[in-house]
């Protein structure tokens, strides 16, 4: 073992007696305190504590990035739903007044828009929960609204927060012809 060279400061003679089997343990203590070889040791490990924090922050980055992408991702999905059920909504008109040619714009036949958005909702693979959740928030002859949730389970931040993450997707079609 290397020795560092410190400097000594002034120490006041300690008496110490001790008799038996610890004797020879306490002096080679002693001798290791006096001569500054002990402060080392109890420098080992000191940089764990900063390990572990530095490690905590990064998870708790990580996982801040993570769930973050992911409930964008999660938006964007449930507006391209809500905008595909929406036109799929929309696209069931009435024929017959589309043939008589009238001049205007075919009218939807909006009060089947619910079952038209639960229909496409589940060819796009939601789950029934979030259909049972999603539908039409407005419909008249002239166009329909949607709103479509999506329901996911956080990813990393699932350690803090455990509860289900919901989003939702809007969007509005209307009926032209020309």
């Amino acid at each position: 073992m290397s020795r560092r060279t410190t400097a000594r400061r002034a120490v006041t003679p300690v008496r110490l007696e001790v008799r038996g089997r610890g004797r020879a343990a306490l002096v080679r203590r002693w001798t290791a305190v006096r001569d500054g070889v002990l402060g080392a040791e109890r420098d080992r490990g000191s940089g764990a504590g900063a390990v572990i924090v530095f490690a905590l922050v990064f998870l708790t980055l990580a996982a801040f990035v993570v769930d973050g992408g992911m409930s964008i991702a999660q938006r964007e999905r449930a507006a391209d739903i809500a905008e595909q059920a929406a036109r799929y909504a929309a696209m069931d008109i009435d024929e017959e007044a589309l043939r008589e040619g009238s001049g205007t714009p075919a009218p939807i036949n909006y009060e089947n828009c619910q079952a038209r958005v639960a229909e496409y909702a589940v060819q796009a693979g939601v789950s029934p929960a979030d259909i049972a959740a999603s539908g039409c928030t407005e419909a008249d002859a002239e166009g329909v609204a949607v709103r479509i949730q999506l329901t996911y389970e956080p990813v990393l931040t699932g350690i803090f927060y455990s509860a289900p993450v919901r989003v939702h997707g809007t969007a509005r079609a209307v009926n032209e012809t020309g």
